[in-house]
Order: structure tokens, then C-alpha cells, then sequence
């Protein structure tokens, strides 16, 4: 296990100085993680989504390899493969909205008050903009979400990515789900135009 992690390492290194086989290398032994990652986001998509999680994983990891990004490791590459899924989702999230005005979404919910129906594709696209928006004055609340809400990870793995104490994540992940909460539904006086409409 940890010979893979060192190279995983060794071969992220190369790929950051301009070696283009290090990233043909490096998908194998990275692909596991990959797909799982791919499968949790899909597992949130409308039922009837294009893009199955073996095509999320190499639109992704294209992107990932035309980067040039200062990779730090395994954990981080794990990181923002994550980010760049979501990324890549919502971008289909947009193609879609467009073309159908009104797609239909799965449900997704952070807990039992932040519920995204599926009538509407702008509220799923919605949080991808809360988000961002979290992540501008939060960093570290929004990169708990994507983890932890997106991506699937666990609470630990997520302390380990992130440098962080358990206690931390989970105080994150509790503080930005009523962040966000708060962001997309709005006060009430915005809640009742959009339910006029």
C-alpha cells in the first residue's frame, strides 16, 4: 500500500514537470478511488443522466492531466479529482438545463430541512452556486461539503485530506449544511415569489 501511495507521489511529480506517460501510468493506480468518487456523484444524478461514472471518471481525469497544478500527493490528487467531478457534472447540469428547460433532477438532500426538488434543474444548479459562494469567505466548510456530501468520503478521510482534527470536520460539515441551507432557500419573503411563480 504504501509503495503505490509513493508512487502515486513520484508519478504526480512527473506529470507536473511535462511527463506525458506518468499520466497513463498513474490512472491505474489511481482508478479505484476514481471510481469510486464517480459512482457517489452519479448515485445524487436525475435517473435518466447521460453520463455514466466510467465517462465521469475520463472527462475528469482529462482535465486533470492537462492541469498544472502543484500536486502534493495522493490525497490531494483525490481532492481535486473530487472538485472536478462536481465541475464536470454541473457543466452536463447546465447542457441539460438548456436543452430541456426544466429536466428532471433526482432528489438530494444534506439533511432532513435542505431538500432539492426535482421539478425545478436551477435549484440543483442552485447549490453548486451556494457552494462556490461558501467557498469564497470558507474554504475549508465548502471543500467538507464536496467531500463529504459529493464525493462520499468518510469523516476521517476527509480530516486526513483536509490536515484536519475529526472534531473540525465535523463541525464544518454542521456549520456549512445550515450555511447552505440558509443560502438556497432564501428568506421568506424570497421563498413565497419563487412559490408564486
Amino acid at each position: 500500500m504504501h509503495a503505490a501511495h509513493g508512487e502515486v507521489t513520484m508519478l504526480l511529480q512527473a506529470m507536473k514537470s511535462g511527463d506525458e506517460s506518468a499520466a497513463e501510468k498513474l490512472l491505474p493506480l489511481v482508478y479505484k478511488e476514481l471510481h469510486r468518487l464517480a459512482r457517489s456523484y452519479m448515485y445524487r444524478e436525475r435517473p435518466d443522466h447521460t453520463l455514466q461514472p466510467t465517462a465521469l471518471i475520463n472527462e475528469a481525469y482529462m482535465r486533470l492531466a492537462c492541469d498544472e497544478i502543484d500536486w502534493q500527493g495522493r490525497q490531494h490528487f483525490i481532492a481535486v479529482a473530487a472538485n472536478v467531478m462536481r465541475r464536470v457534472l454541473v457543466d452536463h447540469a447546465r447542457a441539460h438545463h438548456a436543452d430541456m428547460r426544466g429536466g428532471q433532477f433526482q432528489r438530494v438532500e444534506l439533511n432532513e430541512d435542505l431538500a432539492i426538488s426535482e421539478k425545478d434543474s436551477n435549484e440543483v444548479l442552485a447549490l453548486h452556486e451556494a457552494l462556490n459562494h461558501l467557498e469564497a469567505f470558507n474554504p475549508r466548510q465548502a471543500k467538507v461539503v464536496e467531500l463529504r456530501y459529493f464525493a462520499g468520503l468518510s469523516v476521517e478521510e476527509i480530516a486526513g485530506i483536509l490536515k484536519v482534527s475529526i472534531r473540525s470536520v465535523k463541525s464544518d460539515w454542521a456549520l456549512a449544511r445550515i450555511w447552505l441551507f440558509k443560502e438556497i432557500q432564501g428568506p421568506p419573503a424570497d421563498r413565497a415569489k419563487k412559490e408564486d411563480r
